[in-house]
C-alpha cells in the first residue's frame, strides 16, 4: 500500500470523478484509476462503485476512507516536523522592541538586562537564524504582531497597583500570548529644586501631578499610557510638556528642570528626586507578546524559548490575553 495511492483514492472519493481527480492530481485519468484498482486489490475489496454516472464509496470504502485520509494526515505531519527541525538550521525572525527600553543598561528599568546580549547568545547558538529588530511603540508593535508584520515583541504595558491590567484600552490585547518580564511601580522624578521635591515627606498622591508639567514617552507606549491611567483614577488629565522615547533620556530632560517623570525606580541620581507615589500606585511590565491559537514557525519558537529562559519573569508564568 503506498501513499500516492491511498491520496488518489481520497481524492476521487471527494470529487465522485476520476476525471476531476486526475485533473487536480496533474495525473492521466487511466493511471489515477490503475493505481486505485492496485489498492482495491491488496485489500482484498472494492472501494469505489464505478456503475453509475458518479463514481460512489461502496460499503468498504466508506470503512476505509477515514483511515485514509488519517494516513495521509500523518504523513503531512511528518514531512512538517521534518521541515521545522530543518528550519532551526536557517530561518528569519522579526522582533519588535519598545522604543529606547529593550537594549538599554540593567539601571534603566530595574533588573532588565540588556536585550542585546541575550540575541548574541542565541545567534551563536543558532547561526543560521537571522532576525531584524524594529523598535516602536507598543500599540502600534501589537497592531503589527496581530497583522502579521511582526513574530515577536517586547511591549511596555500599564498595570494597577495588584499587577492586573487596568481600565487602559489595550484591546489589541486579544489573541495574544504574553510572558511577563518584569513587572515594577513607577516613581515620580524631578529636579532637586522642583516645588514636588518639598513636598511633605512620604508616597506623593498621584493628584499632586496636577498643573505640573510633565515629561513623558510618547502616546502608544506603557509608560505613557500608564501615567494618562494613574491621573485618569486620580481625577485629572496629564499635561506633557516634552516627550522623548526612552527612560534614560526622560530622566535627562527633568534633571534640566523641564518637568517630571514617571519611571521605574532610577536609584540615587545626582541632581534628581525620586518620589514613591500613591492613589494608585503606577506600574507597568515589560512583556513578550507573540500571536497566541497557533504554532509558530520554527525560528520564532527557538528564539521565543531562548528570551523565556533568560528572562523567567517574576512567576515564570505565562497568561494569556
Amino acid at each position: 500500500m503506498e501513499l500516492r495511492q491511498l491520496q488518489y483514492f481520497v481524492t476521487v472519493a471527494q470529487h465522485g470523478s476520476f476525471t476531476r481527480a486526475a485533473e487536480l492530481l496533474h495525473l492521466s485519468q487511466p493511471g489515477v484509476s490503475a493505481q486505485i484498482r492496485r489498492l482495491e486489490r491488496e485489500l482484498g475489496h472494492p472501494l469505489l462503485d464505478r456503475s453509475g454516472r458518479a463514481v460512489r464509496l461502496t460499503r468498504v470504502g466508506e470503512a476505509v476512507l477515514p483511515h485514509a485520509q488519517a494516513a495521509l494526515a500523518a504523513a503531512s505531519a511528518a514531512r512538517q516536523t521534518a521541515r521545522e527541525f530543518g528550519g532551526l538550521r536557517r530561518g528569519h525572525v522579526r522582533l519588535g522592541m519598545v522604543a529606547g527600553a529593550a537594549l538599554t543598561p540593567p539601571s534603566a528599568l530595574g533588573s532588565f538586562p540588556g536585550l542585546a546580549t541575550t540575541l548574541a547568545a542565541f545567534r551563536q547558538e543558532h547561526p543560521g537564524i537571522d532576525f531584524s529588530l524594529a523598535e516602536d511603540t507598543t500599540g502600534r508593535m501589537l497592531a503589527a504582531l496581530r497583522e502579521g508584520q511582526l513574530d515577536l515583541a517586547v511591549i511596555g504595558l500599564p498595570t494597577t497597583a495588584s499587577g492586573r491590567e487596568g481600565d487602559d484600552g489595550w484591546t489589541a490585547l486579544t489573541g495574544l500570548a504574553l510572558h511577563t518580564v518584569l513587572d515594577v511601580p513607577l516613581v515620580a522624578v524631578c529636579a532637586e529644586d522642583h516645588p514636588l521635591s518639598t513636598a511633605p515627606d512620604g508616597p506623593l498622591p498621584v493628584a499632586a501631578l496636577a498643573g505640573h508639567a510633565l515629561v513623558g514617552t510618547p502616546r502608544g507606549t506603557g509608560l505613557r499610557t500608564a501615567l494618562e491611567v494613574a491621573l485618569a483614577k486620580a481625577g485629572t488629565t496629564p499635561m506633557v510638556a516634552v516627550e522623548a522615547a526612552a527612560p534614560p533620556q526622560l530622566a535627562e530632560l527633568v534633571a534640566h528642570g523641564l518637568g517630571v517623570a514617571l519611571l521605574p525606580d532610577p536609584g540615587p541620581v545626582a541632581g534628581l528626586r525620586v518620589r514613591q507615589l500613591s492613589d494608585p500606585v503606577p506600574r507597568v511590565r515589560i512583556a513578550l507578546a507573540w500571536p497566541a491559537g497557533r504554532r509558530p514557525p520554527a525560528p520564532t519558537a527557538a528564539l521565543l524559548d531562548h528570551l523565556r529562559a533568560a528572562y523567567p519573569g517574576p512567576d515564570d508564568r505565562v497568561s494569556r490575553a
